[in-house]
């Protein structure tokens, strides 16, 4: 090989090596920036409320769908 090719060769690899170095550090950054930001942290809920007591005689004149379900809105007061 004479010196021109091993030149070129060198230069070809560093090209690729930095390619490779830039493309990786782009491939970092952008999926950083995708990534939600915090602060993460635990919601806390309440227990579902119970029904109210004379809630079957409430919703006795619910008229059920085709396949059996009924819908009954129950609205207390807090």
């Amino acid at each position: 090989m004479t010196g021109g090719r091993r030149r070129s060769w060198r230069r070809a690899l560093v090209v690729w090596a930095v390619l490779v170095v830039v493309a990786g550090g782009l491939t970092l950054w952008l999926q950083d920036s995708v990534q939600p930001q915090g602060p993460y942290r635990w919601e806390e809920s309440s227990p579902t409320p119970s029904l109210p007591a004379g809630w079957k005689s409430a919703c006795a004149d619910a008229t059920p769908d085709e396949q059996g379900r009924t819908a009954c809105l129950i609205v207390t007061a807090r």
